[in-house]
């Protein structure tokens, strides 16, 4: 086959890359179809297929001009239609072939003409989804990138939000979604029996792209799907309703390093590894692939790795892109002075630009350029650690999976701490895992379901009490629970728990943008941003916003004390009346909400934005 293929990530800001859409580029590779991959502004994606389209007639009418030089002027010219941008670009006024050629295709991209059937690219298009509240732009994406694709059979729609929502999905975009996984022969051609879920990864389609994933020096997998619990708040049996107990990934990383090079990190997205009955069978396949208790890491030649997979065809245009980020960065990290030779030679050839470099000239510069990347890349070795990023159940730990467990570089272990009547179990798992030496641990810690605020600050003191007693580090990191299928609330974030407020909310919000979105170990500190008992944190609870942020201002010139002593002395009626004001964490208009001249009194101090902060701060520097 020979297909053009088309697999599309909405432009949201997510931290692990799209591993559904990584397998079906292998799958399509495999097939001898032509992928491409696109994260970014949608007009652009179509800008660049119309720039290529008038690069061949341009090329066809006059291929003595290297045009590519021109493609920063020529995008501009399409997208702004004004034909002083041209002024450096040959023929657009001498030769009539040619300055037809450019009026056609602005015109072209002006009107959405690559929107019409006969212009359409794409034999098929994929589309990866993910949390339900990106609803906008994940239906805006689809229902663009739909018109791109020369068929409705051809566009394909997966993903987390697409399995939890498909029928709202299919509404909003007249796209019937994959639900689940593709983990079954023939499910998007019935004539071969590959199973895309079992392929291995291509990493190579994030070299297409400018989005840096936070999380990118890893390998991505699970070892086991689904999860043997069916906890009301979460949507994995859904999602992945079989648990299958072992799914080995050596294979794929060392088919991986072999390709794109070694990753310093193996990081593992099973949600409940513990359940399954060949756990000892998944620890020993993680040491297969490279990761015992010592391993260590080099970071690889990527410039030796583009050329490798420039020379194969594996991804032209990621390698290509790759090698000018390596030459920019040979540049930046030696100096000018030092690279003025490599520098020039990369301008006389056209390499520093991704739009004007070309395989030829790579592989002509190569034997030169050689030794400053081997030099460049003469890294140290490095631990590499294993992550099982998704958490594992307090209830399922014993000694001997932490004993097993300690066989591997694993670092966090994540330990699930959803509400506080797990306390017993949690506490002892923590304390089985650090007697086993896992003494670097994290958690995702749920609030806003149906746990009570103070149940949070219990779970959160109770970590860094552990911290301080075993001598471990325990980082918590609170997670606002967010119903996925509710129908006023799965495309937005306004859920508000039963034993919650917005106030509430945005005050944990308010202490979490102070810490990262974390609480680390560390007593004076956790009670200085949390409260040292139950009192002062509901004293923070109700705390105006703009006094949590600049703590330490407010407290230094006795804003803090004066609201506190203003809040207390209102009477118990009083009480009731600004109480829920606060609550609904509302104050446009407080004279609206009451006319209590003590209440009033109080409220102002909740109207102090964070931009009045700021400029009061900088003014007393």
């Amino acid at each position: 086959m020979n297909r053009q293929i088309l697999l599309v990530e909405p432009n949201y800001s997510n931290k692990y890359p799209p591993m559904g859409l990584m397998k079906l580029s292998t799958y399509y590779k495999n097939l001898g179809d032509h992928v491409s991959f696109f994260k970014g502004n949608l007009r652009d994606l179509v800008l660049s297929d119309t720039y290529e389209m008038l690069k061949t007639q341009l090329y066809a009418n006059d291929n003595s001009v290297f045009w590519e030089q021109y493609k920063p002027q020529i995008c501009k010219y399409l997208r702004k239609g004004s034909i002083e941008i041209l002024d450096d670009v040959p023929g657009h006024d001498t030769n009539p072939i040619i300055k037809d050629l450019f009026r056609y295709y602005r015109q072209f991209f002006y009107r959405k003409d690559y929107f019409k059937p006969q212009f359409r690219k794409y034999d098929r298009v994929g589309v990866t989804t993910l949390f339900t509240f990106y609803w906008d732009i994940t239906i805006n994406t689809i229902n663009f990138v739909k018109q791109l694709c020369k068929t409705p059979e051809g566009v394909m729609v997966g993903g987390v939000m697409a399995t939890i929502l498909a029928d709202r999905v299919e509404a909003a975009t007249g796209i019937k979604p994959h639900r689940g996984t593709l983990d079954i022969p023939g499910q998007l051609d019935p004539d071969n029996n590959m199973i895309i879920d079992t392929l291995p990864l291509d990493y190579s389609i994030l070299e297409e792209i400018d989005y840096q994933y936070p999380a990118s020096n890893a390998y991505y997998a699970y070892m086991t799907r689904g999860c043997t619990n069916a906890c009301p708040f979460c949507a994995v049996p859904k999602l992945e309703p079989v648990y299958k107990e072992y799914l080995p990934v050596s294979e794929q990383v060392h088919i991986a390093e072999a390709r794109y090079g070694a990753k310093r990190n193996l990081l593992l997205l099973d949600n409940n590894v513990l359940a399954s009955c060949r756990f000892n069978d998944i620890i020993e396949d993680i040491k297969r692939a490279g990761f015992s208790a010592n391993s260590t890491y080099v970071a690889p030649n990527h410039f030796e790795i583009a050329i490798q997979n420039l020379r194969t065809g594996q991804n032209d245009r990621g390698y290509i892109k790759s090698c000018v980020k390596q030459y920019k960065k040979l540049i930046e990290k030696n100096g000018a002075a030092k690279m003025q030779e490599v520098y020039d030679l990369l301008k006389e050839k056209h390499l520093l630009e991704e739009h004007t470099a070309t395989k030829a000239a790579i592989f002509e510069t190569y034997e030169t350029l050689k030794p400053y990347f081997e030099e460049f890349y003469a890294n140290r070795p490095k631990r590499r650690y294993v992550d099982f990023n998704q958490g594992i159940d307090s209830r399922l730990i014993t000694d001997e999976n932490m004993a097993k467990l300690a066989e591997i570089p694993i670092r966090p272990v994540r330990i699930a701490f959803d509400h506080w009547s797990l306390r017993k179990e949690y506490e002892k798992a923590v304390r089985t895992a650090v007697r086993h030496g896992h003494t670097n641990l994290s958690n995702y810690i749920l609030y806003n379901f149906d746990d009570k605020p103070v149940e949070l600050y219990w779970r959160l003191k109770l970590n860094v009490e552990l911290c301080e007693e075993l001598n471990a580090s325990i980082y918590s990191f609170p997670m606002k629970y967010h119903p996925i299928e509710d129908p006023d609330y799965f495309s937005n974030r306004d859920y508000v728990g039963k034993y919650w407020n917005r106030k509430f909310i945005r005050t944990i919000q308010a202490i979490l943008n102070s810490t990262k979105g974390k609480v680390g170990k560390g007593h004076d500190f956790f009670c200085k941003a949390f409260g040292s008992n139950e009192e002062e944190f509901y004293k923070l609870l109700y705390m105006p916003e703009a006094m949590i942020i600049y703590r330490f201002y407010f407290e230094g010139i006795g804003m803090t004390e004066k609201w506190w002593k203003d809040f207390n002395s209102l009477t118990e009626k009083e009480m009731r009346v600004i109480r829920p004001i606060i609550e609904r964490n509302d104050f446009s208009n407080i004279e609206r909400q009451t006319d209590n001249a003590n209440v009033l009194r109080v409220l102002q101090y909740y109207c102090i934005t964070r931009e009045d902060a700021e400029q009061v701060r900088d003014e007393h520097k």
